[in-house]
């Protein structure tokens, strides 16, 4: 009899032990970034012992890993389904640029607002994770964003005909870079909330504030791009 009972109680113990590591190690990686967190903080934090999440994770690389996966799925998962459904509304015109850029950010926004899925907290440490030297990292969230981000590059270049691919991926890779340093710095929060104290979640107000300026970028002429360019090497050869 007690044969049966145990098995039955570590299959129940089990998720709540994982939920404890990984809400520990994402309130640590957080504050304190993945180099100076620690496997014993986290266990500290989590009231486990190293052996668990050493049986359920493995390393601290594979933590950090599911830490983001947790989170990042659903989130990519609704981005997706938003953009799949604005392309069949729109169908067979493009979908908007503006539009598209808020499928990009309006799951974002639901998870910054439910604290039961991390709530800005995450989104900080996603920001983090994109600024973060580590190379695992760079090749986790490579990999982890690949079809999504292939997605929005086909439906932005569907917007943006004449638009060459090479410069539609540069402007995507300011776009991301934008939202992840936008997300993990401090400094904008505080402007946010010295200039617009009844805002209550900085995070949203921050990609509110963010979507026009990208816009703005993702539209702007090609022209544009080369006159400015011209004016850098100019400045830069009479500074030599």
């Amino acid at each position: 009899m007690h044969g049966k009972i145990i098995p039955f109680a570590t299959n129940v113990a089990a998720p709540k032990t994982t939920t404890r590591i990984l809400d520990a190690a994402e309130a640590l990686f957080m504050e304190h970034g993945f180099e100076a967190t620690t496997l014993r903080a986290i266990t500290g934090t989590a009231g486990v012992n190293l052996a668990a999440v050493n049986y359920h994770f493995g390393s601290k690389e594979e933590l950090f890993q599911a830490v983001l996966t947790r989170r990042l799925d659903p989130m990519n998962e609704a981005r997706l389904a938003l953009l799949t459904r604005l392309e069949h509304d729109y169908a067979p015109k493009p979908v908007p640029c503006e539009k598209i850029l808020t499928a990009l950010f309006v799951p974002a926004l639901e998870l910054a607002r439910d604290r039961h899925r991390g709530g800005e907290n995450f989104l900080r440490l996603l920001g983090r994770a994109y600024a973060d030297p580590a190379p695992f990292i760079r090749k986790f969230l490579s990999d982890q964003y690949a079809v999504m981000i292939a997605r929005f590059k086909a439906a932005f270049g569907r917007a943006l005909p004449r638009l060459p691919r090479k410069e539609l991926s540069w402007r995507l890779h300011f776009i991301m870079g934008a939202l992840s340093y936008t997300l993990a710095g401090t400094d904008a929060a505080k402007l946010i909330a010295e200039l617009t104290p009844h805002e209550t979640n900085n995070d949203e107000a921050l990609l509110r504030r963010l979507a026009p300026f990208l816009l703005a970028g993702l539209q702007a002429p090609m022209a544009a791009s080369a006159d400015v360019t011209r004016e850098l090497d100019g400045e830069l050869a009479r500074r030599r």
